[in-house]
């Protein structure tokens, strides 16, 4: 539970911002229990620290149900388990170092700073970003919306496609795999690192027949390398798009028109990889050129392919696993960053293959 009072204003406080830090009080906290204060800047007004109408003060709340925060013009108080008050001390630091940066802080990022925070704390030793380092991490900006990572997977995989040629990123519906890849080529061609996008996918029918629409093979084609023309139209001007297609500066293309070609210089991501066969995925793979930079994603549980045929994604990871220079970025429901709903219906449908063996 909380008390607040007057969170819409700053109020007379220190002009530094003050780490939250466990301070003795009149009442001394019960055996196990802790007390953590912590003073906001006056530079951060108290609505873009607890949200409008209190909106992110809630998402904290109902993180942390057995501590109370308490918020008395800009200083903020918990009281509680000692390893609950810590993680309340830990994500107000880091919801400063995000809204420092000019960043603003919503109920998806604080949950998502949670999230992370509490993965941290459960014991996995090798994280060593923050969430503030997650959230602020910027890629590619356009019309004033910057794309960045939401989540400490998606960062990773961002982060993989720096350092490595090859890079998969596998995972479930929502999680950003094509979306980042694709804010990754952009960067890359207007940093001048590559001179040309190239992006693919296999023309598999999800329970359609291309035979039986109508028009000629590009009209029939131009669905399925939809998904792709509407995140470019995300990150570039509209109006140049056109421009750099007819330049051959960026490429749409069934992955059929990739056979017998040599890409150099050129970032190339292939999509919807679960729908190629492993002829397809070694023909694909065997396409790289000098300074070049490949990335695949694919969603293993959603393959259209005809019964019988093997997935080229699924059989590539038992091939290249290990290989220098080839990177596996694998994404969870906890990445996916549509509809929280997207990620419920994830996790509700590995547990249904799970109980029935699929």
């Amino acid at each position: 539970m909380s008390s607040s009072e007057n969170p819409a204003t700053g109020g007379m406080c220190r002009p530094q911002s003050r780490p939250m830090t466990q301070t003795p009080t009149d009442q001394t906290p019960a055996p196990g229990q802790a007390r953590a204060h912590f003073t906001v800047p006056a530079k951060h007004p108290m609505v873009t620290v607890l949200g409008s109408g209190d909106a992110l003060l809630r998402v904290i709340e109902k993180a942390f149900p057995a501590a109370d925060i308490h918020v008395r013009g800009n200083q903020v108080s918990a009281v509680g388990d000692a390893r609950e008050v810590a993680l309340i001390q830990r994500l107000f630091d880091e919801m400063m170092l995000v809204l420092r940066t000019g960043q603003p802080m919503t109920e998806d990022a604080v949950e998502r700073s949670i999230a992370m925070l509490r993965a941290a704390e459960e014991g996995s030793g090798a994280v060593t970003e923050t969430p503030a380092e997650v959230l602020t991490q910027n890629i590619v900006s356009s019309r004033g919306r910057t794309i960045r990572p939401k989540t400490l997977n998606q960062k990773h995989y961002v982060d993989a496609i720096d350092k490595h040629t090859i890079v998969f990123g596998i995972g479930p519906a929502g999680t950003g795999k094509t979306y980042l890849a694709m804010a990754k080529a952009v960067q890359a061609l207007q940093s001048k690192q590559v001179n040309r996008i190239i992006l693919t996918r296999p023309a598999v029918e999800a329970g359609e027949r291309l035979g039986f629409l109508p028009g000629t093979l590009y009209e029939k084609i131009d669905p399925y390398l939809r998904p792709l023309y509407d995140a470019l139209h995300d990150m570039l001007d509209p109006d140049s798009i056109p421009r750099l297609m007819a330049a051959g500066t960026i490429e749409v293309a069934p992955l059929a028109y990739m056979r017998g070609r040599t890409l150099n210089d050129a970032f190339i991501i292939l999509d919807e990889a679960q729908n190629t066969n492993p002829e397809q995925m070694k023909m694909f793979l065997t396409r790289l050129g000098f300074e070049s930079k490949i990335v695949i994603t694919g969603d293993v549980t959603q393959i259209d392919l005809p019964g019988g045929t093997k997935s080229g994604l699924r059989q590539v990871q038992d091939i290249l696993e290990g290989v220098p220079d080839v990177h596996f970025s694998r994404l969870t429901s906890q990445d996916v960053v549509r509809h929280k709903l997207v990620g419920r219906i994830v996790d509700a449908y590995e547990k249904y293959d799970g109980q029935n063996g699929k």
